[in-house]
């Protein structure tokens, strides 16, 4: 899991500097395409197979998943690294509420104090980081929290109905690539010149790292744990953030971020099953 907080990490540093030429749904195709690239190659040289009985809640998930990755990236673009990364990094929190609207599962009395925490974090994080023209960022970064977490609630779904996590990261790349690549067709297309290629590549290569990094902690480690250390994403790309564009955070936003994760833990904790 800290090898996927430091690919997610750099990713994101990277979408912030790729930001300053390339739109969203741009830097979006380039990371998906490259994860797509290295999922098919997994799925030929294994044979698998890619039909599946219940494709209409993979491109659900899919969709989701796109949209709040491209919310995702604009908030990147427009905010200081920290802030982005820990709003996008509510998600837990939305989860706990979507979860027994969605799931039909009960939500847990001492979940509502740890919500109420959480969201008191979002509001001071706001308050001091934010100007006016900043507010539009923001309310997009805390919206692909909650894109992130109806995604969650899908794969989970998913889970249920015994498809596999490498034909769900298929469906959910390809789908990030034809959206992205329509929306680039339609409605932007910047040229790619040698020196943006590090930056591209890189994109791709450190989220489809990140991304099988974070896969493998989940399946292999206990679950409490390895989202705990998720958060270790937020302490990275604050200092990435600190170094190479001077974002630093005053005391009042440390404080919010450390509520936000704080209560993100908590969610976990209350909402992982014991076993």
């Amino acid at each position: 899991m800290l090898v996927a907080a430091l690919g997610f990490a750099v990713m994101g540093a990277l979408v912030k500097v790729g930001a300053q030429k390339f739109s969203s749904a741009e830097l979006v195709f380039y990371r998906s395409i490259f994860g797509l690239a290295v999922i098919w190659a997994y799925i030929m040289i294994n044979k698998l197979p890619l039909a599946t009985p219940v494709l209409n809640k993979q491109m659900s998930r899919a969709l989701v998943g796109f949209a709040s990755l491209v919310l995702f990236f604009y908030a990147i673009a427009h905010l200081p690294l920290a802030t982005a990364i820990t709003l996008n990094y509510t998600s837990p929190l939305f989860l706990a509420v979507l979860t027994p609207l969605l799931l039909h599962e009960k939500l847990k009395k001492n979940l509502a104090a740890t919500l109420m925490l959480g969201f008191i974090g979002v509001v001071i994080l706001l308050k001091p980081v934010f100007t006016q023209q900043d507010w539009l960022a923001g309310c997009i970064g805390l919206l692909s929290g909650m894109g992130a977490a109806w995604a969650y609630v899908h794969v989970k779904q998913l889970g249920k109905l015994n498809e596999p996590d490498w034909r769900t990261v298929f469906y959910f790349t390809l789908v990030s690539t034809i959206g992205g690549g329509c929306w680039m067709l339609f409605h932007t297309f910047t040229a790619i010149s040698m020196q943006d290629l590090p930056v591209l590549l890189g994109l791709g290569f450190f989220a489809t790292i990140a991304q099988l990094a974070m896969t493998r902690a989940y399946r292999t480690g206990n679950t409490l744990v390895v989202a705990s250390l998720a958060y270790t994403t937020i302490v990275i790309a604050s200092l990435l953030g600190a170094l190479y564009w001077r974002e630093y955070l005053d005391v009042e936003s440390l404080c919010a971020i450390g509520l936000i994760v704080l209560s993100g833990i908590i969610s976990v904790r209350t909402s992982t099953p014991k076993v």
